[in-house]
């Protein structure tokens, strides 16, 4: 097993699991994060169109919310970020385009690559903001609440909500 808390789960696949190790210092990008963990952790073969839409729509949310405290801030490598951010939405929307068939292996594979880029995202570029937030702000962020655009998850992912 992974030192990143990966366990069997249910139809042979593994899991990653939120761990407090994973927090970045800010609690609503924690709480999102922690939010993504259980959304991805919920994608199986029987529900993937139900619950891929969801986890879709909350990225979107997610990323808006993270990149206005971002830029709010002053966070020199905001525009870094937003290419990490939009170059995730394009790997995303080029598996989807791929094949419209969910298969078990399918299903696993996306799993796999949202479990790897979520770890590896949040344990490098969201730590590193999380790390110069709390040197450079005193005071807690508010909470940021994005305006949800009447669009389908697929236009917001792609940035055209």
């Amino acid at each position: 097993m992974s030192s990143i808390a990966e366990r069997p789960h249910a139809h042979g696949t593994f899991v990653v699991e939120w761990r407090d190790g994973f927090k970045i210092g800010l609690a609503q990008v924690d709480a999102e994060h922690r939010h993504l963990f259980t959304l991805v952790k919920s994608l199986h073969h029987d529900n993937v169109d139900a619950t891929l839409g969801e986890l879709l729509d909350y990225v979107v949310t997610h990323f808006t919310n993270e990149q206005a405290l971002m830029e709010e801030s002053g966070f020199p490598d905001f525009h870094q970020h937003l290419a990490l951010h939009e170059a995730f939405s394009s790997q995303v929307a080029d598996f989807l385009s791929a094949s419209d068939e969910w298969t078990e292996d399918r299903v696993q594979e996306l799993r796999r690559f949202l479990n790897k880029w979520l770890v590896g995202h949040i344990l490098t570029h969201d730590l590193r903001f999380g790390r110069w937030y709390a040197e450079h702000k005193k005071q807690p962020p508010a909470p940021v609440s994005a305006p949800r655009p009447k669009v389908g998850w697929f236009d917001r992912l792609l940035g055209r909500g």
